[in-house]
């Protein structure tokens, strides 16, 4: 409607400018001459009654195109206000835009850096350019998580009031959030809902149903993935890299009682422990999780050397994208790219990362993946 405006004044300063009476070639100098006239006998303090009367007659011929000029000039001051009303409202527009894509929310992830679930979020994060803060929780007293009657770690917390749990359904809600036109944050949680159960060891755990599926339109699901059968594909190795990848790393990262030293110095230096903490957890924890890293060996049917069943793990996946594809998602990593990643990215710096890189085909896939993140490749 502002525009309509400036342009109506445009057109009545014009139609004075290009009136016969204005356009008169005597009416420049006659009025510049008389406004010197007045300007030289005021400064004088005479004269005054005798140049307005000229100024005057001037400006019977000319009024015209003086107020065409003053149109004009309202006209064109006008239009650099509209313009900038515009340019202010399309910026408020895109902001709401943004907004309701994830791309201004106020994200905080409460984490364990070494954590291969942690990792995951972060990768899909740092991905996809959303800006986040982190709270490392101290995995021992868990203080910074006290307020949460959830007790694991990931937990995103969006715009400070909806809180989201497990690692596969932050990721399936954000990806949501910023493909849906439709939808807020709060509407998408409510389709991830809660399952409490009791597993056979008399444990209380917590699932998530549908936490594999994104909740969007036929169409919106036609446009993020244009090829048969490719959701489906995203989602068996999502559920693959929870299931069977992530089983992997704490037997091979502990392998050797050198090896879960080595580990757990990284974890300690990473993560957030006190100084007691820090050294109770580097030689007693070690000690604890070689021993437990033989129970999951046993409980997983992983063999006697675990590095060949990491290595068939990572060389299964390399096979999965084919030679014809850069990643699973094509062109881009996708939302199984990401995760699988993200699980194996917690390895970097340990003796077990170096041999699977070593001893298996990941690393060119690996290294694309982490240039596309560190790009921030899925911001657009």
């Amino acid at each position: 409607m502002a525009a309509a405006c400036v342009r109506a004044v445009y057109k009545v300063g014009w139609t004075l400018l290009e009136s016969p009476a204005v356009r008169r070639p005597a009416f420049a100098l006659n009025f510049t001459g008389n406004a010197g006239t007045l300007l030289s006998r005021r400064g004088f303090g005479t004269g005054a009654s005798g140049s307005s009367a000229q100024l005057l007659k001037s400006m019977r011929g000319g009024g015209r195109r003086v107020l065409g000029c003053v149109v004009l000039f309202g006209g064109g001051l006008g239009f650099y206000q509209a313009a900038r009303w515009s340019v202010h409202q399309q910026r408020v527009l895109a902001q709401d835009r943004q907004g309701s894509s994830g791309a201004s929310l106020k994200l905080v992830l409460y984490q364990y850096k070494t954590c291969p679930f942690c990792s995951k979020v972060r990768a899909f994060l740092d991905y996809h350019g959303l800006n986040y803060d982190i709270v490392e929780v101290n995995p021992v007293m868990r203080q910074e998580i006290k307020w949460s009657e959830y007790r694991k770690v990931p937990i995103l917390m969006v715009q400070e009031d909806v809180q989201l749990n497990d690692s596969s359904v932050i990721i399936s809600a954000l990806k949501t959030l910023l493909v849906t036109k439709d939808k807020s944050v709060s509407d998408i949680v409510r389709c991830y809902p809660e399952i409490k159960s009791v597993n056979d060891s008399g444990k209380k755990v917590t699932e998530y149903s549908n936490k594999y599926w994104l909740m969007l339109s036929e169409e919106e699901t036609k446009r993020l993935y244009p090829e048969k059968d490719s959701q489906k594909e995203e989602m068996k190795w999502r559920k693959w890299a929870d299931d069977w990848l992530v089983h992997l790393i704490s037997p091979n990262v502990y392998r050797t009682t050198g090896e879960a030293l080595a580990s757990f110095d990284y974890i300690v230096r990473e993560g957030k422990f006190g100084s007691f903490e820090g050294f109770f957890a580097k030689y007693v924890g070690a000690a604890a999780m070689f021993i437990i890293a033989k129970r999951l060996k046993n409980r997983h049917n992983l063999q006697d050397d675990v590095r060949q069943d990491l290595y068939k793990a990572v060389n299964d996946w390399v096979a999965a994208i084919g030679k014809k594809r850069k990643f699973m998602g094509g062109d881009q990593p996708n939302l199984a790219d990401l995760a699988v990643f993200g699980v194996l990215r917690v390895m970097e710096g340990l003796q077990a990362f170096d041999d699977m890189m070593a001893n298996t085909k990941v690393k060119s896939w690996y290294h694309r993946v982490e240039r596309a993140m560190l790009n921030h490749a899925g911001q657009q």
